[in-house]
């Protein structure tokens, strides 16, 4: 990464001198907050180890070329990395409403032009890999924009919120603190104003949302790092619950190898069988994982979420008996 900071320099530098500003070492350390002799180093080293042909014009007070022709080396970038910016791009398409897409695309296209594209091509990118995410409400544009810029400028948000559960619409402010892509959508955690609790807010559901002018200090992450991880699923900060689920002989060919949670533990049954254990704080999620392997799975512990298991069976049988 310091060796990127520095290329910045020399590429600002070298920028300057083209655009006829005469730069010196005052406005390089003022442009990068450094030192004046930091500043003075890096004029040392344009011209001592990369050839610059510079020379200090006193009635200018700053630096030109001495000779025309001159180009700094090519920013160095490896065909993995230019490969994961291309991959990012083709991943996010679809993620709020394409706009962190088009700036990773717009990047990858500059390191096309500088690298010679390592014989990659964007169609070819297109073509080899693809990411498909379904179930999840995707967010507009402007209400991903809008929300980056209340958590980078440090600003209140407000906004309109739908919930599903409640079947309301109500209105917002809130303290922004982290942005978090997870399956598919953008969710974030925020100290709510009106509830003066930390709650999670999908950006699918916002509407209207605008910065309100006012600015505040982000709490430390231990403040609300416990509302992103340590449990299964989007929700976090409840009492942990030890879940416990056995998937049969025949599922378990594909659990065994799946990732639910960082902490998980798999023991094999003697009869081809897993009891698959994680930790979890809420309940919904995993009801609707567990639902979806039908009587493959078994919840083996805790009572709480098994009989809620067993309530929802009752009411498809219900359903499906035509009752």
């Amino acid at each position: 990464m310091a060796e990127h900071l520095k290329f910045e320099r020399y590429y600002w530098f070298d920028r300057e001198i083209r655009r006829r500003v005469f730069p010196n070492a005052s406005s390089l350390a003022h442009r990068f907050e450094i030192s004046a002799k930091t500043a003075q180093r890096t004029i040392d080293f344009m011209r001592d180890r990369l050839g610059a042909p510079l020379s200090y014009d006193g009635h200018h007070k700053g630096y030109d070329y001495t000779k025309s022709g001159f180009a700094l080396p090519s920013f160095e970038v490896s065909q993995n990395e230019l490969l994961a910016v291309l991959l990012a791009q083709n991943l996010l398409a679809e993620s709020a409403g394409g706009i962190i897409s088009r700036s990773i695309l717009s990047f990858g296209r500059k390191l096309f032009a500088a690298t010679g594209a390592f014989g990659l091509s964007e169609a070819r990118i297109n073509e080899a890999f693809s990411a498909v995410w379904h179930g999840y409400a995707p967010a507009e544009a402007e209400t991903f924009r809008i929300v980056a810029d209340a958590l980078v400028q440090k600003q209140q948000l407000a906004f309109h919120y739908f919930a599903p559960s409640t079947n309301e619409h109500t209105e917002r402010i809130v303290e922004p603190h982290h942005l978090q892509y997870y399956m598919g959508g953008w969710v974030l955690l925020a100290r709510c104003l009106d509830r003066d609790d930390w709650r999670k807010f999908h950006l699918g559901r916002m509407s209207e949302p605008c910065l309100t002018g006012c600015g505040f200090e982000p709490l430390s992450h231990h403040n609300w790092g416990p509302h992103l991880y340590g449990a299964f699923g989007i929700f976090q900060g409840g009492s942990p619950v030890r879940v416990i689920l056995r998937f049969n002989a025949y599922r378990a060919r594909w659990v065994r190898d799946e990732f639910w949670h960082a902490d998980q533990t798999i023991k094999e049954e003697a009869d081809g069988s897993i009891l698959l254990s994680f930790m979890v704080t809420d309940f919904r999620e995993v009801k609707l994982r567990i639902l979806q392997f039908g009587a493959d799975v078994e919840v083996v512990e805790p009572v709480e979420l098994r009989e809620e298991i067993l309530e929802e069976i009752g009411r498809m049988v219900k359903v499906y008996r035509g009752n």
